[in-house]
């Protein structure tokens, strides 16, 4: 990759190392343009009429979103966020009381309260798959846990506190062998890894645009499998999804935009377009094999910081490092590192509680490279966590 084009292309990097992609990345210069050159001609003629002249190039963005993917235009539902477009999903599928939720150790916090909420409203269970002795989803384990009281399959593929790669196709098979509908949370791994959902057997997949995928904040989208489109219908609805045709009446669009409402952040799905298009051409795996490769450069140089733990698991590890430094306050110490031109993040034990209470793990430091970033970038947060340890 033409790393000089990459910074190049890149405003934010001019002012520091930015090694935060988990949270939010920074986003191409093509994404800047595309999301401000919408908001001006907005500014010279309108919301409405600036949404009727680029209605090719905005409806180009579910084409997008499908290449990326390997899905079909009308199986993509642009929406706000990850949350949303998971939400959207997961509130739809008809659980009944009794029916069991199969999900991981390592499970997003957003996604298992919704898990409570719907055992309390309506009565279903939650079981978790155990982790293997890598830390992975234990795919047998999953096998024997299957019968006729499974009523969904739902993971998260990459955490947000940590490298862990879980084995979502190998899931996706035994749902697809039995029958069971199945939801992925890809939120972490859009952008950094190729995705192709037939090879994953996953009936719906959630996404959002401002981590590795470098799109604005305010941006996701939901997949749902072609099959479900025809039996599926949105927890709410508005006249966009559903259209009133009759006095006592309503129709639901044939396609997954059946989940969109009728307003949208017309700037906003600009500039997700530009970002899918943009990571497309340069090549979801190369961006894989540069990350990992950052990643792994700053597994290692941790063992030069004084009291660092890499907290990672996994047989396969991706661009998201989780550590602590047992003398430094996490939130101190990312405050201080940023004054220092510098940006990683926290993980809270909160965010994946199942995981964090079987590994008591404290608060962590996160950090994650994307493909601006170089060498100088990881060695320059390895100096200063090495100079903020012996400070202490």
């Amino acid at each position: 990759m033409d790393i000089d084009r990459l910074r190049a292309d890149t405003p934010g990097t001019a002012h520091g190392a930015h090694l935060l992609a988990c949270g939010s990345s920074l986003p191409p210069a093509a994404v800047l343009r595309a999301t401000i050159e919408h908001l001006e001609l907005e500014a010279r003629i309108g919301g409405y009429e600036a949404a009727a002249q680029r209605t090719d190039a905005l409806d180009g963005v579910y084409d997008s979103v499908a290449r990326l993917i390997g899905a079909h235009r009308d199986e993509i539902a642009l929406l706000e966020n990850a949350s949303v477009a998971w939400c959207q999903a997961f509130y739809a599928l008809p659980l009944q009381p009794g029916l069991r939720i199969l999900t991981g150790e390592a499970e997003y916090a957003a996604n298992y309260v919704a898990f409570l909420q719907r055992a309390k409203r309506d009565g279903v269970r939650i079981d978790v798959v155990p982790s293997d002795a890598d830390g992975v989803l234990d795919v047998a384990a999953l096998a024997s846990m299957i019968d006729d009281s499974v009523g969904l399959i739902a993971i998260t593929w990459v955490p947000t506190n940590g490298g862990l790669v879980n084995p979502a196709a190998q899931v996706g098979r035994i749902a697809r062998r039995h029958g069971i509908p199945y939801l992925l949370d890809a939120c972490q791994a859009i952008g950094q890894m190729p995705i192709d959902v037939e090879e994953l057997g996953c009936d719906f997949l959630s996404a959002t645009g401002r981590k590795f995928l470098r799109g604005p904040r305010g941006t996701g989208f939901l997949y749902v499998r072609r099959p479900w489109l025809e039996r599926l219908e949105p927890a709410m609805i508005d006249f966009f999804g559903a259209p009133w045709v009759a006095t006592d009446r309503y129709e639901l669009r044939p396609d997954a935009r059946r989940f969109e409402t009728w307003e949208n952040a017309y700037a906003l799905r600009a500039g997700l377009g530009a970002a899918v298009d943009y990571a497309l051409e340069l090549g979801i795996q190369p961006i894989q094999d540069r990350v990992r490769h950052l990643a792994d450069t700053l597994r290692v140089g941790l063992a030069d910081v004084p009291g660092a733990t890499l907290w990672d698991l996994g047989r396969e590890r991706c661009a998201i490092v989780s550590f602590s430094v047992d003398s430094l306050d996490p939130a101190t110490s990312v405050t201080r590192l940023r004054d220092r031109g510098i940006s990683i993040g926290t993980s809270k034990p909160g965010s994946t509680r199942l995981d964090a209470e079987a590994r008591n793990l404290p608060t962590m430091l996160r950090a994650a490279p994307h493909v601006y970033n170089t060498r100088d970038d990881i060695d320059r947060l390895i100096e200063e966590l090495g100079r903020l340890a012996r400070s202490r």
